[in-house]
């Protein structure tokens, strides 16, 4: 079988999602800095323009995934996506120039761009199908998880340098040409979407509905979702206040405020590469039930830092990496198990309805964090988001994860003493 990285359209996919994600994270610095340093928001407004970009994964999310197990052709779709984004990005730097600009607007350009991704993300798993076999998909979707790592490592520096020369609006223009990038890249793709027999439409209520039944059957999937649910929705909430916290709080200039992000993607970079090498090793089960011990420990140092600038950097830093490499593990694992047990003419609406309830729990994590920062102050929020993470255990350690483990191990030391025995012999 030829190698992902000698694959052409997997390469096209995979630098479309790299592109796009690098000036994402422009965005992630200068769209909450244009609103705190330009805009004079307050905590509640911050709350709201975090939760706009996910809420759509609430509003129109189980829609989309319909429509992506109903449709013949998904790559259309994709880079409709990237260009409307691309258009509404442009108009934040152009608001500014205008002297229109508001956190409304801000708000408004995330719900649309918040739209796009919602159907972006419901129709790349499967269109992914179509681009790579099903061997060699946990190394692919490591692959592209690995493109959210490099994004976050690179990403917040050159952020703060195109900050730092344009002005946090006129960096926004960098997105919006990455938005267009990333279409023409997807554009280019050859492999032809397979035929699929198109089942006749029924009631949109139904189709949704057995797709989130078919989650909440798997008692897997099920505990997988919940904790994905879990982590997103506190990590939002510190996210919310995360700019408002850095400058105000702990001090940091303007150009180290993205070292959560830095830290966070170089740890990424590393899971991405040794996640399928874990999963072959000891199982995604036990891959999964390890990474989710790590996920409170950012929470846990965010809230308690203190001192000099340079020694909050090194201890967020060094968190956030270590952090970066459970969660992509974590995704790796539970993205394959996903593709795995959900039969093929209902990924679209599983994947969707994970989305939703993963995703979704972003926008509601948001105005958590507003809310929390707005009455608690900013350090106490960020001690009731270490408090929620440390929920995330549970959710798996009490689910059937456990016991897949614990089969699995005792299958692969049956198999060592076959081999073993046979050695022998």
């Amino acid at each position: 079988m030829i190698p992902l990285r000698r694959q052409r359209d997997y390469r096209l996919l995979w630098s479309a999602r790299a592109v796009t994600e690098a000036g994402s994270e422009v965005s992630r610095l200068a769209v909450p800095l244009t609103a705190v340093t330009l805009l004079a928001a307050s905590p509640l407004e911050m709350g709201v323009l975090t939760a706009a970009a996910s809420l759509p994964f609430l509003f129109v999310g189980l829609p989309v995934g319909v429509w992506a197990d109903r449709v013949r052709r998904r790559r259309p779709v994709l880079v409709l996506c990237e260009l409307i984004s691309g258009t509404a990005v442009v108009t934040i730097p152009v608001a500014w120039l205008l002297g229109l600009l508001t956190v409304h607007w801000l708000i408004g350009v995330a719900l649309v761009v918040g739209t796009c991704t919602v159907t972006f993300r419901n129709f790349t798993m499967p269109h992914l199908t179509s681009v790579v076999a099903e061997p060699q998909r946990t190394e692919a979707i490591a692959g592209m998880q690995s493109v959210f790592s490099i994004a976050q490592l690179g990403g917040p520096g050159l952020a703060g340098v195109l900050v730092s020369v344009l002005s946090a609006p006129l960096a926004l223009l960098v997105n919006a040409a990455t938005f267009v990038t990333s279409a023409l890249l997807l554009r280019s793709i050859r492999t032809e979407e397979p035929e699929r027999p198109v089942a006749p439409r029924r009631a949109l209520r139904r189709e949704i509905a057995e797709g989130m039944s078919a989650l909440a059957r798997h008692p897997v999937l099920r505990a997988l979702a919940l904790c994905g649910m879990t982590v997103n929705l506190f990590a939002a909430a510190q996210l919310a206040v995360y700019v408002l916290y850095a400058v105000h709080v702990l001090g940091l200039p303007g150009g180290l405020v993205g070292i959560m992000m830095i830290g966070f993607g170089a740890g990424g970079l590393v899971g991405a590469f040794v996640a399928p090498k874990l999963s072959r090793r000891f199982g995604g089960p036990a891959v999964l039930l390890g990474a989710v011990l790590f996920f409170p420990l950012g929470f846990l140092v965010m809230a308690a830092v203190s001192g000099p600038v340079w020694w909050c950097v090194l201890l967020i830093g060094t968190a956030e990496a270590v952090v970066g490499v459970a969660v992509v593990c974590f995704s790796v694992c539970s993205g394959a198990l996903s593709l795995r047990e959900t039969p093929p003419e209902l990924i679209g609406r599983v994947n969707a309805s994970i989305n939703f309830l993963t995703q979704g729990a972003l926008g509601v994590g948001g105005l958590l964090g507003g809310v929390a920062g707005e009455l608690l102050g900013l350090r106490p929020a960020m001690w009731v988001c270490f408090a929620g993470a440390l929920l995330t255990i549970p959710c798996l350690w009490l689910s059937p994860l456990a016991g897949l483990t614990r089969r699995a191990r005792a299958l692969r030391d049956a198999a060592e003493e076959t081999r073993l025995a046979d050695a022998r012999r």
